[in-house]
């Protein structure tokens, strides 16, 4: 297999997620080069009058699905069908439409990786439509209640931290059950091992909120984030649900050492790949930019904070200057300035940060 720097073209206007590694290279030589027998993440775009899901093959049997509100991963195999996030409320149709295309396998599992309704809008469609992995009850005894409770009554369960559930089941106005994770995890990590790979639900405390996961496929090497990680805009940190800035730092810290970069053999596609919440698809050096780019703005935050200046003072002072045009936004459900706001209000009194 070659690649050209027309095929780069192509791809780049896709916005796939050819590593910036093997971009440079092919720009920088200007020629074809030869990648053989190592092949990049297919891109599967499928499209339609009746669907704007778009679908990347990551890794064999391990898809990115784009355009239903968060990011959606898909690890398909003989058990069937584990999704990471179920997208926003009213895209589930589409969702299982490119599934079909992928598989004739049954969804049996949904790891949620925060109560955003855009990561968790399509639980109740999805899971129904969906077969439980465990075997439901029949009868009337205590043993077949307690096991359709486990089974999720016969649909896919849904697996969230412990939070999710708790914010979920008291919110106002209230949020229909059938959204609800069927089951929760508390503690460090959540382990289990389904289509012949280990699967990690890693809980990241005090990030984007208090309820977030990531989850780690290792025999694929891809770590899901969910919005702790986004490359659309400036980490949301929702102090209303626990979000602190030094808890997203940490996150972010967490998972870059999860990661493993593209060396010493940059051009290769041997490395983690890793999926946010939204925007495209990454390996580690984008999420190490996306750290340095937070620590930094906070940073200079503290600083000012420190010198006694107000918050209205430092948001006039525009201390994520540098990042707007690619992260920032002046309107929308969270602007620079929210951005700016959360980092001053959540840093201690006394500075008590990780040094990484």
């Amino acid at each position: 297999m070659t690649w050209t720097n027309a095929d780069m073209n192509v791809m780049r206007a896709h916005d796939t997620s050819v590593p910036r590694a093997i971009a440079l290279c092919l720009l920088a030589i200007g020629a074809t080069i030869a990648v053989a027998p190592v092949s990049a993440p297919l891109l599967a775009q499928v499209t339609g009058p009746q669907r704007s899901v778009d679908v990347i093959e990551v890794r064999s049997g391990l898809y990115m699905l784009t355009g239903a509100g968060g990011n959606i991963a898909a690890q398909i195999g003989t058990a069937g069908v584990i999704l990471v996030d179920a997208g926003a409320a009213g895209t589930s149709a589409e969702v299982l439409r490119a599934l079909a295309e992928l598989t004739h396998g049954s969804v049996r599992y949904i790891i949620n990786t925060s109560d955003d309704a855009d990561h968790t809008g399509g639980n109740d469609a999805l899971s129904k439509a969906g077969t439980s992995i465990l075997p439901t009850g029949s009868g009337n005894g205590n043993g077949a209640i307690n096991a359709e409770v486990l089974a999720n009554g016969g649909a896919a369960s849904v697996l969230a931290f412990e939070n999710v559930l708790q914010r979920m089941s008291a919110a106002s106005p209230p949020i229909p059950d059938d959204l609800w994770p069927s089951k929760v995890y508390s503690g460090a990590s959540y382990p289990m091992y389904l289509n012949g790979e280990g699967i990690q639900v890693i809980h990241l405390p005090d990030a984007h909120s208090d309820a977030d996961s990531a989850v780690f496929f290792r025999r694929n090497d891809v770590i899901v984030t969910g919005d702790v990680f986004d490359t659309t805009r400036f980490p949301v940190i929702d102090l209303a649900r626990g979000g602190t800035i030094q808890g997203e730092i940490d996150a972010l810290n967490r998972l870059i050492d999860l990661a493993i970069p593209p060396f010493p053999l940059p051009w290769l596609e041997d490395r983690t790949y890793i999926i946010p919440g939204h925007g495209r698809l990454c390996d580690r050096p984008d999420l190490v930019e996306y750290r340095d780019m937070v620590t930094i703005v906070r940073d200079v935050v503290d600083d000012m904070k420190k010198r006694g200046m107000r918050l209205d003072q430092v948001t006039a002072a525009d201390p994520a200057k540098p990042y707007r045009r690619r992260y920032g936004a002046d309107s929308g459900p969270w602007t620079t300035n929210m951005f700016i706001e959360a980092i001053y209000k959540s840093l201690p009194a006394n500075d008590q940060r990780s040094e990484r």
